[in-house]
């Protein structure tokens, strides 16, 4: 699928970060039509919440698995065979050469789509010189792109800043995935590299990730729709 045949109303995908099974389907209950696309992380996978992806999935809507998986090779690929027969539609690894190459061949020929988390959007220089790394956010980022690229995986998980180069550098053969979106006037958060929902589309992403903005929001359905509003747009 290329970026122009991406339907308006997929592009955000709204993150169910939310300690139980229950307040999610509540979210999603209030939020109705307007969303089509969720992400299930760490917080509502590990409270019971792997199940949902099919239950999501048997009612039109897709669903991303924001696992980061990395392991040894083995491991990732079996565990990604498991993911794409839950339904999800996208799941994230770490982008390690091993890893990468591990999920692509767990992926097989399912319509699960594997995407590379390239920096973390709440890194910036100082947190990857912490951790060890030598290169800066830029260049890292830039480098496991391409290394994935070259691995197969379908797609790459970046902050909004980053869009625009790895634009460039796959295409339009990866899809861009963009967490760190914040609407104007929301708080930032932990999030240290952050875009408004229109000039992260100008810029390049195909998806949207928004979590906190609308699911803490008192008119969540409010706050997506006028998201989507920016992002038609911001499309032109």
């Amino acid at each position: 699928m290329t970026p122009a045949e991406i339907a308006p109303k997929d592009r955000l995908i709204v993150a169910l970060d939310l300690p139980s099974v229950d307040a999610a389907e509540a979210m999603i209950a209030r939020l109705g039509d307007s969303v089509t696309f969720y992400k299930i992380g760490y917080q509502l996978a590990y409270a019971g919440g792997l199940p949902l992806i099919g239950k999501l999935a048997d009612k039109g809507k897709k669903v991303f698995a924001d696992l980061k998986l990395h392991d040894i090779g083995n491991t990732v690929t079996r565990g990604v065979e498991s993911v794409a027969r839950l339904g999800a539609t996208f799941l994230t690894v770490h982008a390690y050469p091993q890893t990468m190459k591990g999920a692509v061949e767990g992926r097989g020929t399912s319509r699960l789509k594997i995407l590379a988390v390239t920096v973390l959007t709440s890194y910036n220089e100082d947190d990857l010189h912490a951790a060890g790394y030598r290169l800066g956010v830029s260049e890292l980022v830039e480098a496991r792109a391409q290394q994935a690229q070259v691995l197969g995986v379908d797609g790459l998980v970046s902050s909004p800043e980053e869009v625009g180069a790895l634009r460039k550098i796959v295409g339009h053969q990866m899809h861009l995935v963009t967490p760190g979106i914040r609407p104007a006037g929301s708080a930032t958060g932990d999030q240290k590299r952050i875009m408004t929902p229109g000039r992260a589309i100008t810029a390049g992403a195909d998806y949207l990730v928004v979590g906190r903005p609308v699911v803490e929001a008192t008119d969540p359905k409010a706050v997506a729709d006028a998201i989507h509003a920016e992002v038609a747009q911001a499309l032109g």
